[in-house]
């Protein structure tokens, strides 16, 4: 039986049509013919599922201490639609860690990173000056993520 002439999978398959370029690869991988596989844009795209991950904890976490900012800073104005986003973006985080575990370890440095813009888009939305709130974020990691947590 003649042997098959390995083919790799143009990269400018790829360029054209990411979608299909991803089956293609998950094909060729499957059935081992790794030769054909191109290899720098595979690369490229396992990078990208790891900052995809690490993007969605930043905004959730962002989500997250801007309601719990509003929370605390606004208890009058507490609504039924702030402790479900709380809830929810808490879910997702859980569901985030359930498929990604490493990234627990993330969380305390994200909140540090996102801290600020949390700020912004509470002061945004409260009408209060940002100067209102801590200038560092005044709950722990743990506290953040624990669903029994509503600051007082």
């Amino acid at each position: 039986m003649p042997v098959k002439s390995a083919k790799p999978v143009p990269a400018s398959l790829y360029e054209q049509d990411v979608a299909l370029w991803a089956v293609e690869t998950a094909r060729l991988l499957r059935e081992r013919r790794f030769e054909e596989i191109d290899i720098e844009n595979l690369a490229e795209e396992v990078e990208a599922l790891a900052r995809s991950d690490k993007r969605e904890l930043r905004s959730r976490l962002r989500v997250l201490i801007q309601h719990l900012l509003k929370w605390k800073w606004q208890p009058e104005k507490r609504s039924p639609g702030w402790r479900g986003t709380i809830r929810s973006q808490r879910n997702e985080l859980s569901d985030l860690f359930q498929q990604s575990p490493s990234l627990q370890g993330a969380v305390s440095e994200a909140v540090e990173e996102v801290y600020a813009s949390a700020v912004g888009n509470a002061s945004d939305d409260s009408g209060l000056p940002e100067q209102t709130f801590p200038e560092r974020c005044p709950w722990s990691a743990e506290q953040i993520l624990s669903v029994a947590f509503f600051p007082d």
